[in-house]
């Protein structure tokens, strides 16, 4: 039988070889701490850099919709209106992207809203073309009218100077289209500027001076010359003797 001492001195052996077992047997069950890489968030663009942006956004989708009208296409008015209804559904979401210029939300609050509910008529519209819903169509054709006069006036309003301007193909100081389109006295795709053609003037008729005439004289008015009177006959030749 074990003495007290001695069986407080095995416990305390016993305690100390589980903790050595424990310390040598759990190092691979540490947790290894995850780092998050830090995203920074890009800085909010200023009033002028949104508009400068803005604008080139506006300005690409009002030359495809000016485009789309003035092309002589056989489609249909609803696949028109969801052609249509596309181009200004990625505008919005561009214009989206770009957020509120730094210092300028409450400003920009109006115009964020005009583009918002644009967005929203037009992917209403997109849908009844899709469905070939008629009464639909030119319902939410008009809710889209309306949205985009909305939009462009709040656009003015802003400082905006393409977003309020009408959709139309836009040319350059020679006459070119974005698409390279060219027109006469334009320039081809590529920037390679093409002289105007120019229609040869008709040749002037030669006019062939009239051969000069000498000026008639005897005769009042300007008639022609009288032929000048025979001389009176003798009676013999010249130099003869006269009869008896």
């Amino acid at each position: 039988m074990l003495m007290p001492g001695k069986k407080t001195i095995l416990l305390a052996l016993a305690a100390l070889v589980a903790l050595l077992v424990a310390g040598c047997g759990g190092g691979g069950s540490e947790t290894e701490t995850a780092t998050t890489p830090t995203v920074e968030e890009p800085a909010a663009l200023t009033k002028d850099e949104l508009i400068t942006e803005g604008d080139g956004v506006c300005a690409e989708v009002n030359a495809a919709v000016g485009a789309l009208s003035s092309s002589e296409s056989e489609s249909s008015a609803g696949e028109d209106s969801e052609k249509v209804a596309n181009l200004y559904i990625g505008m919005v979401e561009r214009l989206q992207d770009l957020g509120a210029p730094e210092g300028e939300e409450a400003e920009y609050e109006k115009f964020e809203e005009a583009t918002e509910e644009l967005g929203q008529v037009e992917a209403d519209l997109k849908l009844a073309a899709e469905r070939e819903d008629e009464a639909a169509l030119e319902e939410k054709g008009q809710e889209a009218a309306a949205a985009l006069e909305e939009f462009q006036t709040q656009a003015v309003a802003f400082g905006f100077e393409k977003c309020g301007e009408e959709p139309g193909v836009p040319t350059t100081a020679g006459g070119e289209t974005p698409g390279g389109e060219e027109f006469e006295g334009g320039e081809e795709e590529g920037g390679v500027e093409v002289e105007p053609e120019l229609e040869e003037p008709a040749p002037e008729e030669e006019i062939v001076p009239e051969e000069e005439v000498a000026p008639e004289t005897g005769g009042a008015g300007g008639g022609p010359e009288a032929a000048p009177e025979p001389a009176p006959e003798t009676g013999g030749e010249s130099g003869g003797v006269g009869p008896g």
